[in-house]
């Protein structure tokens, strides 16, 4: 799944975290886990939205 996101679909993914209008707080939730791991294996494209996952820049290296 994290595979396939793009800067597209990254940047769709970090708006719905910044304006945090979700039905239920799980799905903000799931988005959040999407986003942290979109930071750990693909840190170039997590980048720009890092401050979005509300932790230091880590290296998992």
């Amino acid at each position: 799944m994290i595979a396939s996101f793009d800067e597209a679909s990254t940047a769709v993914l970090a708006r719905r975290l910044d304006e945090d209008d979700y039905p239920t707080p799980f799905a903000g939730l799931q988005d959040w886990h999407l986003m942290r791991a979109l930071a750990i294996h693909r840190p170039e494209l997590a980048r720009p939205y890092v401050h979005l996952v509300d932790q230091e820049p880590f290296d998992e290296d």
